[in-house]
């Protein structure tokens, strides 16, 4: 499938974002968990209009950027 680096940049962004909280407490956890639900929802929207656009099924474009940001991430020596 191909996506598009926005939808890979929006899921880099709320993963980064949930990162964040790691450490956090009272208002500053608050705060990035704000911070994370609005990047989460942005991705979202992101992902429901390309699907819409494409045609794709919404679940499939949704799994393969979660796969592609995930999966950059990992140790290849794992």
């Amino acid at each position: 499938m191909d996506l598009p680096d926005d939808l890979i940049n929006l899921e880099r962004d709320a993963e980064d974002a949930r990162a964040r909280m790691a450490g956090l407490a009272g208002a500053e956890r608050d705060a990035q968990r704000v911070a994370w639900r609005e990047a989460s929802a942005a991705v979202q929207a992101a992902i429901t209009a390309h699907a819409k656009a494409t045609g794709e099924n919404r679940m499939t474009v949704e799994m393969a950027v979660k796969k592609v940001v995930r999966h950059e991430t990992e140790d290849p020596a794992e």
